[in-house]
């Protein structure tokens, strides 16, 4: 079949308005696109320093920058460890009596030499009236005080720990401070005094030189460890020294107590209270108030030695 021009597609007029539409359209594009570059340009054809600047605070703005990226960036620190202010310290725990010396009545009878004159090994110590014993009360407040000085890095050693069947006997609690070589000696005890009597009260040692007993060299530091137990139990506790002796100090000295007697370190006893007072007993027996009072005993202690 013959080629027939009349077959081939025509461009009308509005074909070519198209066409030359589009590359109006394109030109101002192209130009704008060179003109932007030209700005973005230094002298040499490569980027300009302020395209630089601003790329980097558009980085920074988005959060695209990390620290190590960054000449002096920083890390998160680590956590610090727990403060140990007691570190390098020891202190003997003194818990007054045995629950079980009631067994062995015989045993805890002998007398045992300390320093000026000889005493009975041990007591049964005091009970409230309802029956909670002074022995039970000891050992739960020397528990407590144990685990917060440790907790601040003191190595804390036991004169016993409710593991024997009586004792030990006066004078070996003072040994046990004495071969520890503690920084400072603590007794717990709690008083068996008339009702009425109310209220904590910390002995100290007097000054006694005889026979195996002398405290002249532990005289002054006791006292310090004294004053300051007694200002940080009043604080934790809330309670108030001994309204019946010390004359309202909370403090008192003698001369007939084979633990301080014979010891050669820092010690002192306390009295946290009355058992034979209902409302002391209420408060002894009352396992809130115990920690209360093991946290003053710690504070006093801590004060002492940081001191």
């Amino acid at each position: 079949m013959s080629y027939d021009e009349s077959q081939q597609p025509t461009r009308g007029r509005s074909g070519r308005s198209t066409l030359t539409l589009a590359v109006a359209a394109l030109v101002p594009t192209a130009v704008a696109g060179w003109l932007v570059w030209q700005g973005m340009s230094g002298p040499d054809g490569g980027p300009s320093a302020a395209s630089v600047a601003g790329a980097a605070a558009s980085s920074s703005a988005s959060g695209d920058t990390r620290d190590d990226d960054v000449p002096g960036g920083t890390t998160p620190a680590e956590p610090s460890a727990p403060a140990r202010p007691l570190a390098g310290k020891v202190v003997v725990i003194d818990p007054g009596h045995n629950p079980r010396n009631r067994d062995h009545t015989a045993e805890i009878n002998e007398p045992v030499d300390i320093g000026t004159t000889t005493k009975e090994c041990d007591t049964t110590g005091t009970s409230t009236n309802a029956g909670y014993p002074e022995a039970e009360f000891t050992l739960d407040v020397s528990h407590r005080l144990r685990a917060l000085l440790e907790k601040e890095g003191a190595t804390v050693t036991f004169t016993h720990d409710d593991e024997r069947p009586y004792g030990p006997c006066v004078d070996e609690r003072a040994r046990i401070g004495n071969t520890a070589k503690a920084d400072a000696a603590i007794s717990v005890h709690a008083d068996g005094s008339a009702p009425g009597n109310r209220g904590f009260h910390v002995i100290l040692p007097a000054r006694v030189k005889g026979g195996g007993a002398d405290t002249t060299a532990i005289v002054g530091p006791s006292r310090d460890l004294g004053e300051h137990i007694v200002g940080n139990f009043v604080r934790e506790t809330g309670g108030s020294p001994a309204n019946y002796l010390g004359e309202g100090t909370g403090l008192d000295v003698r001369a007939d107590l084979g633990g301080l007697n014979l010891s050669t370190v820092p010690k002192v006893f306390i009295e946290c209270g009355n058992m034979r007072d209902s409302s002391d007993a209420a408060l002894l027996t009352d396992a809130k108030w115990r920690q209360k009072a093991a946290q003053g005993l710690a504070a006093g202690i801590r004060g002492f030695l940081k001191k």
